[in-house]
């Protein structure tokens, strides 16, 4: 039996599959975001304007779609992560604000973004994304957790000196203590998601940093565009394969 799609949302429902191809896509951010960006050397400010008209025909095309659809959602995620790698690395660096100040400044936007949300449509959850304003509000609220999640890990690998695997290790272990938190507790599943959701942007980023950063700086030194090939395969692959579901649209 189908559900019908009046009593859907336009997100996937949320599954071990969904965070398996969300941190696939955000350690393709950073790897694509770097090799737009430093590799082709359009520099920060070039990268980001490339990113963001994609970012921008993405999320258009996500909202006028009747339903939801697997490609449409899965690339507006990856089109946030890759203009979030270089407009967090045009802040941090080539604005001088460093990985301290961005996380700081994109903190406070995120958390102002899901304020108005609560405040305009009552709810945060994705199963109330369904009409255009409450996209709107989403799409808005994860390009701002994009973008601190780069800043994050560029903080935490670089200024704290805990490098690639350390940093990967802190936030696998803060995902591992959330995932812990939703099974043996009754804290809030939405703000659960939205913190799980920020981590991983972090968690990824750092990943893509050990796999094409130079060996003197701790990373592998592969291709940056060899690396995102297999990446975006490796998430055409799942998406393609693994069967997704649209949430369930609140009552």
């Amino acid at each position: 039996m189908t559900r019908d799609f009046d009593a859907l949302t336009k997100v996937p429902e949320v599954t071990l599959a969904f965070w398996m191809i969300k941190i696939a896509a955000t350690t393709l951010g950073e790897t694509g975001g770097d090799a737009v960006s430093m590799s082709m050397h359009l520099g920060y400010l070039v990268g980001t304007e490339i990113f963001a008209v994609v970012f921008l025909a993405a999320v258009g095309l996500q909202i006028v779609s009747r339903r939801f659809r697997p490609f449409v959602y899965w690339t507006t995620i990856i089109a946030t992560t890759t203009v979030g790698t270089t407009l967090a690395d045009f802040a941090d660096r080539s604005l001088g604000i460093g990985y301290a100040g961005g996380a700081t400044v994109l903190a406070a936007l995120l958390v102002a973004s899901l304020v108005v949300w609560h405040r305009t449509l009552g709810s945060i959850s994705i199963n109330t994304v369904s009409s255009a304003r409450a996209e709107v509000f989403y799409w808005v609220t994860i390009m701002f957790s994009q973008t601190l999640g780069t800043a994050l890990g560029d903080w935490t690998s670089s200024s704290l000196g805990i490098g690639y695997l350390g940093s990967a290790a802190v936030f696998g272990a803060m995902l591992a203590l959330l995932a812990l938190a939703y099974y043996l507790t009754r804290l809030s599943r939405v703000y659960l998601f939205w913190a799980a959701f920020v981590l991983t942007r972090p968690l990824g980023a750092v990943v893509g940093d050990f796999l094409d950063k130079p060996l003197a700086l701790g990373g592998l030194d592969f291709s940056r565009a060899a690396a995102s090939a297999i990446i975006l395969l490796f998430i055409v692959a799942s998406v393609s394969l693994i069967p997704q579901r649209a949430a369930e649209r609140a009552h």
